[in-house]
């Protein structure tokens, strides 16, 4: 046997078995490095779809849940009120007819209604402005709490109703009462990364721009003689599309006429 050339074949094959283990070698670390290069933020991810957001809340915010009941309006609440009003839901809603057409721009402005809020709806003063629209004829507004808005609530909304001469005619209004605070309060998400839930659902479309950026609180639980809310991050894309998130969980929040009905 030639010993010389058994060792020289040992020592080929042992190269060649280095020369592939150092090729692995060299294959998975480019591969991580490569992971490592092309994980990018969340921001050069929004840059990179030319989604654009105006300047978010710097500072950490902490809320907490909130309880409410549905107001019965008493013969007191109703007042100011100048009109026919007729009551329903066990008093909870209200549906005035008024007396005479209030008169509005055609080109509407929020400010067009402060007075006429204050002076002729009960509690007018703890709703804002919404949307107004053309199609449905009709100006929305929703209560709010602490200056936060409660989104979407058909038990804190006031919805006017106009005639063909830009005139409000009557209008139907509903009123949150009781409010109380539930436990302590927590951080809840900051808005970016709310932005993110919303992008990686793909809710975020290239080329949009988040214009608005809110918190208040929308519907989690309706219970049969109250409701829980928990607090909600909202944002408006490009001017006329609304998003929710909860701010507590990060489900993106859909809603109908009924309020909310299902969490994402």
């Amino acid at each position: 046997m030639d010993w010389s050339k058994i060792k020289t074949i040992f020592i080929l094959t042992f190269l060649i078995l280095d020369v592939y283990l150092l090729f692995q070698f060299m294959k998975i670390r480019d591969a991580n490095k490569y992971e490592v290069i092309t994980e990018t933020s969340l921001e050069e991810k929004l840059k990179n779809d030319e989604i654009q957001y105006i300047d978010l809340p710097k500072t950490q915010i902490k809320a907490q849940y909130l309880s409410a009941k549905a107001k019965v309006f008493s013969k007191s609440d109703l007042a100011k009120v100048k009109g026919e009003v007729i009551t329903k839901d066990d008093g909870t809603t209200l549906l005035v007819t008024l007396e005479k057409p209030y008169q509005i721009s055609e080109k509407f402005e929020p400010a067009e209604l402060t007075n006429f809020l204050k002076g002729n709806v009960p509690y007018g003063d703890h709703y804002q402005y919404w949307e107004k629209s053309d199609k449905k004829n009709t100006i929305t507004y929703y209560q709010h709490y602490e200056n936060f808005p409660l989104f979407k609530n058909i038990s804190g909304m006031i919805t006017f109703t106009l005639n063909a001469d830009h005139q409000i005619v009557s209008y139907q209004q509903t009123y949150l009462d009781e409010v109380q605070k539930l436990a302590s309060k927590e951080e809840i998400l900051p808005p970016l990364k709310a932005i993110e839930t919303l992008y990686q659902k793909g809710e975020l479309k290239p080329k949009s721009k988040i214009t608005k950026v809110e918190l208040g609180y929308s519907t989690l639980i309706k219970l049969s003689a109250s409701k829980v809310l928990a607090p909600t991050w909202h944002f408006v894309v490009n001017d006329k599309d609304d998003l929710f998130v909860n701010a507590f969980e990060g489900q993106i929040i859909q809603f109908n006429s009924d309020e909310k009905i299902s969490v994402e």
